[in-house]
């Protein structure tokens, strides 16, 4: 029988549920002109989750007063369970939709809909779930967290605080087609600017060419890279090295004058066991003897916060639980989530969730209908591992 009605309470069944979160916009850009607020969402898991008698907590971003993240538990003490997933999608191109983006409709077996897969559907599938547990009172605590802004800044998560974190399992619902993920990549998106002093190209002496630089400031910087390659290779990921792609240069105006300015964006996709901090001092370090034997000034800073890779024991109890009932050893991703900043309060977390991320970011994103199921056995199932059972 699909577990698609929510019998023991007066909470919406799982498809309304999903249906009701999608037609909550809450898309998060970086274009000031797209951004909005997730407020709508978390009210409504608010509202579902009071009615089954947990404690919320809304904690609003102090500079983006319409976004907020929502911690709902029941239960106390030590240890527990924590389900976490972003409120926020990404935003989308209405024209290339079959169906209205924010009306999440049923077709073909799948519930399609803005966030159905990344991850509002998560979020309803956690409440699902939990009312099943509702009417009994946990020996560890079960906890939901709704984290806003993970598309953008993850400030949501920067943000987040969970008492009693230490030794909790975390499940964060992203899609992995169910299959449990203990590693993925971090990121960091760099600046540099090198600025010169213009004058006339037929005499280099009148200026200070800013492209010259940055001529040098590129073949350190791919040395470097290839010093990476050698040093944290990872044979768990596709790309066992850790990448630095070029994605950005622009400088100078015209080709008779010397350049002023030189402006270069790059990412690093760093493996586990390295730090974003370490390794922007190491190429500070590098770069700023070529800006000043060149006389050039040259800046250097983050184009976001640095999301660090993330890495949970393969001997951690989630672990071993999600494999054991999967079937299937935990892997790695590409994509980068917001497992790490639960790792840093002291949990241990994995990402695990129904839908495919092939899926997610794109017009007719869906969630297959099929999942619902086998994700609430899994999560009804971890609930009573690590909540009603004894530690």
């Amino acid at each position: 029988m699909l577990g698609y009605a929510n019998t023991m309470t007066n909470i919406p069944s799982t498809i309304q549920m999903i249906q009701q979160l999608v037609a909550q916009p809450s898309v998060s850009s970086s274009h000031p002109g797209l951004d909005q607020g997730n407020v709508g969402v978390v009210s409504l898991l608010a509202q579902w989750l009071e009615e089954l008698g947990f404690a919320v907590a809304i904690q609003h971003l102090p500079h983006l007063p319409d976004k907020a993240n929502m911690v709902a538990t029941l239960g106390a003490g030590p240890g527990g369970l924590v389900l976490a997933g972003h409120t926020d999608t990404v935003p989308c191109n209405p024209e290339l939709w079959h169906s209205d983006p924010f009306v999440a409709v049923i077709r073909d077996e799948r519930i399609h809909g803005l966030g159905s897969c990344d991850m509002k559907g998560f979020l309803a599938l956690a409440v699902t779930a939990a009312a099943s547990w509702a009417d009994r009172p946990p020996r560890h605590p079960l906890t939901i967290v709704a984290t806003a802004d993970e598309e953008t800044g993850m400030d949501g998560a920067r943000l987040l605080h969970l008492t009693g974190c230490p030794g909790m399992a975390v499940v964060l619902g992203e899609p992995t087609g169910m299959k449990p993920v203990r590693m993925h990549k971090g990121i960091m998106q760099e600046r540099v600017v090198l600025e010169g002093v213009a004058g006339h190209s037929s005499n280099p002496a009148l200026g200070r060419n800013a492209i010259d630089g940055m001529a040098e400031v590129l073949e350190t910087l791919l040395r470097y890279r290839r010093e990476m390659g050698q040093r944290f290779v990872n044979p768990a990921f596709a790309v066992q090295e850790p990448t630095m792609n070029m994605g950005y240069i622009h400088g100078g105006d015209n080709p008779n004058r010397i350049c002023p300015r030189c402006e270069l964006h790059f990412d690093v996709r760093l493996n586990p066991g390295m730090d974003a901090s370490q390794i922007r001092s190491t190429l500070q370090e590098l770069l700023h003897p070529i800006a000043e034997r060149l006389g050039l000034l040259l800046t250097m800073e983050p184009l976001s916060p640095a999301i660090e890779p993330m890495e949970t024991s393969a001997a951690a109890p989630i672990v071993r639980a999600i494999e054991a009932l999967t079937g299937t050893p935990a892997g790695t991703v590409a994509f980068a989530t917001e497992a790490p900043f639960f790792n840093a309060m002291g949990c241990q977390s994995i990402v695990f969730g129904p839908g495919r991320i092939e899926t997610a970011h794109q017009a007719n994103e869906y969630l297959e209908l099929a999942t619902i199921d086998p994700m609430l056995h899994h999560l009804n199932t971890l609930i009573r591992r690590f909540c009603y059972e004894p530690i």
